[in-house]
């Protein structure tokens, strides 16, 4: 379109402008309707021409709307919570990976102090059973007995293990 042809088609604009406004400014309106070349175009949005009954809020324009939109979003966001949350609180992750660790770090300062007592109380009875073999004497020999009829179990332990 060259330059001419556009400043002549807003010339028509213009015109067609000028006419509805004195047409509407006279305040006939049938001779605006006769200058408007479109047929007016009705639109029923209460009313149904063929039952000739008012509509009960039917709506026509059935747009995405944001409640549709967030309809399941708050149940998927409560799915994911209680997922973390299980996660979070598993008890793998939780105990450490030796259970027990604390339990022998602490035990060891007490069972140094024991392994010393043990190993002289073993001492001692080796003794006494060497000097039983040796010497004959009853009173040892009888301990060394007693001691081998208890089928080797162990001494009984001592009241107080906070030494």
């Amino acid at each position: 379109m060259s330059l001419q042809e556009a400043a002549e088609a807003r010339k028509a604009k213009l015109a067609a402008l000028k006419k509805r406004k004195t047409l509407h400014d006279s305040g006939n309106p049938e001779a605006a309707a006769d200058a408007n070349d479109k047929p007016e175009v009705f639109r029923f949005r209460n009313y149904d021409p063929e039952t000739g009954t008012a509509r009960k809020h039917a709506r026509t324009d059935e747009n995405e709307t944001v409640e549709k939109q967030v309809e399941g979003l708050a149940e998927k966001i409560i799915a994911e919570d209680e997922a973390k949350r299980a996660q979070e609180l598993d008890l793998t992750n939780i105990q450490p990976k030796r259970a027990n660790w604390d339990l022998k770090r602490d035990l060891d300062r007490k069972l140094s102090k024991l392994k010393t007592k043990t190993d002289i109380a073993i001492s001692q009875l080796i003794r006494k059973r060497l000097q039983a073999q040796k010497g004959g004497d009853a009173a040892a020999a009888s301990l060394v007995a007693g001691f081998e009829g208890a089928g080797g179990q162990e001494l009984p332990e001592a009241d107080s293990d906070d030494e």
